[in-house]
């Protein structure tokens, strides 16, 4: 009989989770990972494997049902069935959520009940894509497993250290009282990154750094002492740099100009400015780097396109850069992180290179290689390559309440 810790990462049409056993050495390590995906279509499927990617169980649906609001519920609770049966005699001690918002009232982990729940729920508005799917298993384990602890852990968390200019937008007062303010987002990486530098005593632990979260979602947050100063996104996950299929920051009078001129409603400009823009919009090819990178190379049909999304990118992602060196008066290190940021030397090199002037100077050999230090042993700024574990950060602030 082991112990067990489940992390749960739900989006708005899948859900991840991972399984973490207790080994002999006390050690948690990850035995099982799923994926549900297709949530509110009919034809959701599961998979689950081991460690060794052997799967252990595969099934679809095929149920007009599941597309009403109630199937994530049920989903979920089918795949939780399976997933204590194949337990056997071991036991689930604290489960992990992964919530993006926290709001004003969630500055660190909670561990979860009903005035959680609701408190949570209440924040849907903001971030109506994720909240709900976020929200759903918590529900689930609360009504069918209120034994087990559950832990929410908030990637807004990390940015609450920011100072109050920094989190205000230049509305009228009521607006930052009823929450409309600047949040921060992909905090449980940061943590990581923080966490990481400290436990390999590394020069830039306390120092003054800048780390770039590129995947699919991006953001760019400043740094000092282990603390947030500032951060690219704000009110929502929405903002700041060109992501995969989202806007970045806009003008919000171009919202103002869909609705009154194009006549578009509001659904359908959520949709446009959420999940057909950024990378996708621009290209015309793909919200995926790789994929742009490869159009721009093999000078594909829509080439042009392709260049134009990359250098718009990386265009934006050096002037944040350059607005957070503002709000550090300086900086000593940048750090790259996530999908993009981990595995694209060629943006990495674009970065870097229009960094040259303050004092960036990077190794290609290195960056090609993914090395963990990418810059050069002269260069004034240290750049790294760092992995992020976002679910490490979970599973200890899990164990934090499960093992008391």
């Amino acid at each position: 009989m082991a112990d067990s810790v489940l992390i749960i990462n739900a989006g708005s049409s899948s859900l991840k989770f991972s399984l973490y056993r207790e080994d002999a050495k006390q050690e948690f390590v990850c035995s099982t990972n799923g994926l549900l995906e297709g949530i509110g279509t009919n034809k959701p499927h599961l998979i689950i494997k081991d460690n060794k990617k052997n799967i252990l169980y595969e099934k679809n649906w095929i149920d007009p049902k599941l597309f009403q609001s109630s199937a994530r519920g049920a989903l979920f609770d089918e795949t939780m069935e399976w997933l204590f049966t194949h337990l056997g005699n071991d036991q689930i001690i604290g489960i992990g959520h992964r919530f993006v918002h926290g709001g004003s009232k969630y500055s660190a982990p909670a561990i979860a009940n009903e005035k959680v729940y609701e408190d949570l729920k209440a924040l849907t508005p903001f971030v109506p894509l994720h909240q709900p799917g976020s929200l759903s298993p918590m529900r689930v384990m609360l009504d069918k497993r209120p034994e087990i602890v559950q832990v929410a852990c908030f990637d807004t968390a990390f940015h609450a250290t920011m100072p109050d200019y920094a989190k205000r937008f230049a509305l009228p007062r009521k607006y930052y009282d009823d929450g409309v303010r600047r949040y921060g987002f992909h905090g449980l990486s940061y943590q990581y990154i923080v966490q990481y530098l400290q436990e390999t005593n590394s020069p830039l632990a306390n120092g003054k750094v800048i780390v770039a979260h590129l995947g699919n979602g991006a953001s760019v947050t400043a740094i000092h002492n282990g603390k947030c100063i500032d951060t690219s996104m704000s009110f929502t996950p929405l903002d700041g740099l060109v992501m995969g299929t989202r806007t970045g920051h806009i003008d919000a009078a171009i919202i103002l100009y869909m609705l009154q001129e194009e006549k578009l409603s509001a659904d359908e400009i959520q949709d446009l400015i959420w999940k057909k823009s950024g990378l996708l919009g621009v290209s015309e090819v793909s919200s995926d780097m790789r994929d742009i990178v490869e159009e721009v190379n093999t000078n594909g049909t829509n080439a042009v396109y392709a260049k134009q999304a990359l250098d718009l990118f990386t265009y934006r992602l050096v002037g944040e850069i350059g607005r957070l060196v503002t709000s550090l008066q300086g900086f000593d290190g940048l750090i790259f992180t996530a999908g993009i940021g981990e595995h694209s030397s060629t943006l990495r090199f674009e970065v870097c290179k229009a960094l040259e002037w303050l004092g960036v100077n990077i190794d290609k050999e290195a960056n090609n290689s993914g090395d963990l230090i990418i810059s050069k042993p002269e260069s004034k700024i240290l750049v790294q390559t760092i992995p992020t574990n976002e679910e490490l950060i979970m599973l200890q602030e899990v164990l934090k309440f499960a093992k008391n």
